[in-house]
């Protein structure tokens, strides 16, 4: 969701992740049982002190790395759970998860989990899983970026297996109208009934039942991932020329869009001869940090996406309130982000002898 090319749009992300928060509330509650924030307190103790330090190394030379490692957790935990499939490579029985059209030259931070896992690797060898140094890159990155802390249950294994189709089909366009988006919603069988009531089916065949919560409860934590993801970070032009110019083939810009933030963005991504993989910050008050502006943006009409602007603007918005009391505290936003990150790093995770702990997180042991 954030880094150098996005793929998510917001609205749908906002269908995708209170999918993904209910299933890590009321279906996985088995395996929530069993990660634990002293996994590794015997283990590896020094477990968070080895992320902390290669991250800030490569935060040296890569400004962009803490929002690229929070938008890899998300993208692993989306498609089949919290089980660190996106870090592998092709091989003779893995059709990469990299090469997905919402992951293709977008999805970036391996080199640095790489350099993660040797060290832990170094420090305790074959103890921790890929897929929570993933979980735990996610919260050292949003920290060191003025974020709030938060505690991570640890204690994930490894899948075995990546999914090139779900990372297709479950992670949508920002293109994607409102009729596509629930259409894909309904893909993962939920319609908007469910979404209101929140009880009903993951997938088509399921074999979870979802728990009931609060409407209003699931709203602020899914939109405060959505602002989470953008509220740093990068995206290319080619995002936004659609905004630009012709909003919804109308040969006009979207009207929605200040017209002091879209001379600004027409000036970095003109309608011809420009870059379309010229980079923007998402957040142009305060591109690097993790804070409340993004929601001044929005309330300013100057989201860059038009799916983050969806969330305040469009006509009848449920998230359009949520916004409001973000963009007025940052203090709201921070608590409901960290518990909204919690719920996600428990998605259908891998515990006990399920899966394993890769040696390599590129590969699967004894390949």
């Amino acid at each position: 969701m954030v880094c150098g090319v996005y793929h998510g749009s917001a609205r749908a992300v906002l269908l995708a992740v209170a999918v993904a928060l209910v299933v890590g509330v009321g279906g996985g509650a088995a395996q929530q049982q069993q990660l634990s924030e002293k996994f590794y307190e015997g283990s590896c103790p020094q477990v968070h002190r080895v992320v902390r330090r290669v991250l800030k190394a490569a935060h040296r030379a890569d400004a962009r790395i803490y929002a690229s490692l929070t938008r890899l957790h998300f993208h692993d935990c989306f498609v089949q759970g919290c089980d660190g499939s996106i870090l592998l490579d092709n091989s003779s029985s893995v059709v990469s998860e990299k090469y997905a059209r919402p992951n293709n030259n977008s999805a970036r931070g391996f080199e640095v989990v790489d350099d993660v896992k040797a060290a832990l690797e170094k420090a305790c060898p074959g103890v921790v899983s890929c897929a929570d140094i993933l979980a735990i890159a996610a919260k050292v990155s949003v920290e060191l970026s003025g974020g709030p802390r938060w505690r991570v249950p640890l204690g994930r294994r490894d899948g075995t297996t990546a999914n090139i189709t779900g990372a297709n089909s479950l992670l949508p366009s920002p293109r994607n109208n409102l009729t596509i988006l629930q259409r894909k919603f309904a893909a993962v069988g939920l319609d908007d009934t469910d979404l209101v009531a929140l009880s009903g089916k993951r997938q088509p065949t399921p074999h979870h039942r979802l728990q009931a919560l609060d409407h209003a409860v699931i709203l602020t934590l899914v939109a405060s991932w959505i602002a989470g993801a953008h509220t740093f970070g990068r995206a290319q032009c080619q995002f936004v020329t659609d905004r630009l110019y012709n909003f919804s083939k109308t040969g006009k810009p979207d009207p929605t869009l200040d017209g002091g933030y879209r001379a600004l963005l027409a000036a970095s991504c003109p309608r011809r001869g420009g870059n379309k993989t010229a980079l923007n910050d998402l957040d142009p008050a305060t591109p690097d940090a993790f804070d409340k502006s993004y929601f001044a943006n929005l309330e300013a009409n100057r989201g860059f996406l038009r799916s983050d602007q969806e969330l305040f603007s469009a006509p009848g918005a449920p998230t359009a309130a949520i916004v409001d009391r973000f963009a007025s505290s940052e203090k709201a936003f921070f608590r409901s982000f960290a518990a909204s990150m919690i719920k996600m790093g428990n998605v259908k995770v891998l515990t006990g002898g399920q899966g394993e702990v890769r040696k390599n997180c590129r590969m699967i042991n004894g390949s």
